[in-house]
């Protein structure tokens, strides 16, 4: 067996990196077969073992090699599954268009899954040469990217690039996350200094891109390190992975809210009006903007929701335990 490293995924095929470069490869039966989760299959990033082809033939994946980290979306649709993203990145540059599609919101939920992958974010803010108030968004995103970079860039000028430099280190895998039109493609193309990747202009009413980049691919950086290029996300839903918790990247993201958390009168306190509730009171205050912890609260839905479709008893238990909850505060209104 040889060990290889995916560098492409395609609908039902990859291509991996060889001693004798680049080969088709697809998977061996017994590992589809036997693979009981859509992220147990191989995906862009992943070490694999592979069986020389016979002949002319593809290369066959025999087995995934043990991941350092995993990025991961919720599947399309209502089956409990997950969709690797990209394995065994060690940076995740969250790209963010400073136009019409700027949105703090996605950027949080970006982060959050970042986060819980054991990778390390960083935000681009990109496209500052179309935008007068770079600096009003820049502060703005630095008040919920806690303990994140965050620079300011332009694809298509180059400005701010060379902040990038660090990130790019030799056998370092970095990877690009973002909507459709954020300039990921163009970002990438001025790394590798060359087109690899097509590009299109965004629609002018909403800043919207249109799906340029159709597959997940890894490149060779001119240093030696290793990018990965994924297709625009409009919907990015969390999705447990594996035995991590999840809540763990939310945590990462809204550090300020749990903080203020630990400071509530009830442990279990669900923000919801309870007495000595210090995360309303901040709220109250102006301390804590109201759009952020229904942000918070969003993603700790969303999460919830997905246990349940993996676990139907743990459903089962908070539905009883917010009965219970909810017959204390009738009580004490």
């Amino acid at each position: 067996m040889d060990v290889c490293r995916i560098v492409a995924q395609y609908r039902d095929a990859y291509r991996v990196s060889t001693s004798s470069g680049d080969r088709h490869a697809v998977l061996a039966g017994r590992l589809r077969h036997q693979t009981t989760h859509r992220s147990g299959l191989p995906a862009v990033g992943d070490f694999v073992e592979v069986r020389p082809p016979e002949r002319d033939g593809p290369v066959i994946i025999e087995a995934v090699l043990p991941r350092k980290t995993l990025l991961v979306r919720r599947a399309a649709g209502d089956r409990p599954d997950e969709q690797v993203i990209a394995a065994n990145i060690d940076v995740v540059f969250v790209v963010v268009g400073l136009d019409l599609d700027f949105n703090i919101r996605r950027v949080e939920r970006y982060l959050a899954a970042v986060w819980e992958s054991g990778a390390a974010p960083v935000v681009l803010l990109n496209k500052s040469d179309v935008c007068g108030d770079a600096d009003t968004k820049l502060e703005e995103l630095r008040r919920v990217a806690i303990g994140v970079d965050v620079h300011v860039v332009s694809a298509l000028t180059s400005q701010g690039l060379e902040a990038l430099q660090p990130y790019l280190k030799e056998g370092v895998t970095t990877g690009f996350v973002g909507s459709s039109g954020a300039g990921k493609s163009t970002l990438l193309n001025r790394l590798l200094g060359r087109d690899a990747q097509p590009t299109k202009e965004v629609r002018a009413h909403d800043s919207r891109g249109r799906h340029t980049t159709t597959h997940r691919e890894l490149f060779v950086l001119p240093g030696g390190g290793f990018v990965i290029d994924t297709p625009g996300m409009r919907e990015f839903q969390l999705a447990l992975s594996g035995e991590e918790r999840v809540e763990d990247g939310v945590g990462a993201v809204f550090e300020d809210i749990e903080a203020l958390a630990a400071q509530c009168r009830f442990t279990d306190c669900a923000h919801r009006g309870e007495p000595g509730c210090a995360v309303r009171d901040a709220v109250e205050r102006g301390q804590l903007g109201a759009d952020r912890l229904a942000s918070y609260e969003k993603l700790l839905k969303e999460l919830r929701y997905e246990e349940s479709r993996h676990d139907p008893a743990a459903a089962r238990e908070r539905k009883r335990i917010g009965r219970i909850g909810a017959k204390a505060l009738r009580k004490m209104s």
